[in-house]
């Protein structure tokens, strides 16, 4: 590794160090570059900067290597979906694609625009790439009547990176899910959605992994006129586990729903964080997520509203988050926020965190029901609402939230 690319970042750890050995591989590209230095400008994130204080990537990932291996079944593969998947040696993609479906990918970086504003984002774009992966999958949808796209993120190995970029024409719909199932030490995904005038995206993300790994994803949405958004997660948590999503409302109508359910074990670490701007008026964003945390758990939401002065009237946004701390010593941190310049908007966030409602629960131990029993039918009951979002995916994540609360 030569000094000047040593110089990129201050005083690297081994994690650090690994990856700039990573980029240092790849081939010389502008872009790939750009989004790198954004990325080292910070080094990994910590929790002196003010968005990663409750989750510490620099803290969490002192060197990359492969963990230990846990199987865990991908139960969102169902018989009407294309499957991609992403691991830590390649990549693979359907053969036959429906009209309506074209993919490229594109062996060569691209530019990344919001590289300075989500770093593990940059730092996917960035090593995306070399060997037999794409250094950007590109995938265009124009059509209503499509089979869903599932991205998987699996695999046995030290790291695994990659950059998706989803454009859907006016008009056009699609069901995408994303699958995160572990075994890499560290995981970063880049996917940047596009949603031109009309088109409508349902997006579900289901995330799984063990205590020795670090998994990043990184999400961009950008809406037209009257384009509408919809993202459904449950996420188990890892070692450390950050999901990410930045929407920008760019024209009059659209809407976005984020909705997301959290539930962490001992030594697990879930963040949900978004951000959206209302950049146009008469937008509608409606976000729901709840969580519960056993003793030894971390939960973490950040939820932020942008609301522009002059462009962001009419805005009708509104945010709630709400988590149950199932035993002492159970962490849950939350930062709502509402950044709201115009007038004329309807605007609202509710927080809440508590224990598990006492009455509810003698109520049901009167009826002959056990203790365990009356704690994960009213935890299920609790997270229900952030999953209705899910359409033909929903019975299959209430299925994975009822067999994590059974256990």
């Amino acid at each position: 590794m030569t000094t000047a690319l040593r110089d990129l970042i201050t005083n690297p750890n081994a994690a650090e160090l690994e990856l700039l050995a990573r980029y240092g591989m790849l081939p010389e590209d502008a872009r790939r570059a750009r989004a790198f230095e954004a990325f080292a400008k910070e080094d990994l994130p910590h929790r002196r900067i003010e968005g990663w204080r409750w989750t510490d990537v620099k803290a969490a990932l002192q060197v990359i290597e492969t963990p230990p291996r846990i199987t865990v079944a991908d139960t969102l593969i169902t018989d009407n979906a294309l499957v991609f998947t992403f691991t830590p040696t390649g990549f693979t993609w359907p053969e036959d694609l429906p009209e309506g479906i074209r993919v490229l990918a594109k062996p060569e970086a691209q530019a990344f625009g919001g590289a300075e504003t989500m770093p593990l984002g940059a730092l996917a774009a960035a090593l995306s790439g070399g060997g037999k992966r794409p250094g950007t999958l590109m995938i265009e949808v124009a059509g209503t009547d499509l089979p869903r796209l599932h991205f998987q993120f699996s695999g046995a190995g030290e790291a695994n990176f990659a950059r998706i970029q989803i454009l859907v024409r006016p008009g056009a719909f699609v069901a995408v899910s994303e699958s995160y199932l572990g075994g890499a030490g560290f995981t970063a995904s880049l996917l940047e959605y596009s949603l031109q005038k009309g088109a409508v995206l349902s997006r579900t993300v289901y995330q799984r992994a063990s205590t020795a790994e670090v998994l990043a994803s990184t999400a961009s949405v950008q809406l037209d006129e009257g384009a509408a958004y919809t993202q459904t997660t449950l996420a188990f948590g890892a070692k450390l586990a950050r999901l990410e999503t930045r929407v920008s409302h760019q024209q009059a109508g659209a809407k976005a729903t984020l909705n997301a359910a959290y539930l962490c074990a001992a030594g697990h670490h879930a963040d949900i964080t978004t951000d959206v701007r209302h950049g146009a008026p008469a937008c509608v964003t409606r976000q729901v997520t709840k969580g519960a945390v056993l003793d030894g758990g971390r939960g973490v939401f950040q939820g932020k509203f942008l609301v522009p002065r002059n462009v962001g009237q009419k805005t009708d946004a509104d945010m709630q988050h709400n988590a149950l701390l199932l035993e002492e010593g159970a962490e849950v941190f939350a930062k709502p926020e509402l950044e709201i310049y115009a007038d004329d908007v309807e605007c609202a966030h509710g927080n809440t965190s508590g224990a598990l409602d006492a009455n509810q629960m003698f109520y049901m131990r009167q009826r002959g029901i056990a203790e365990d029993e009356a704690r994960a039918l009213l935890t299920e009951a609790f997270i229900a609402e952030a999953l209705e979002t899910a359409g033909d995916l929903e019975d299959v994540l209430r299925e994975q939230a009822r067999a994590w609360l059974a256990r």
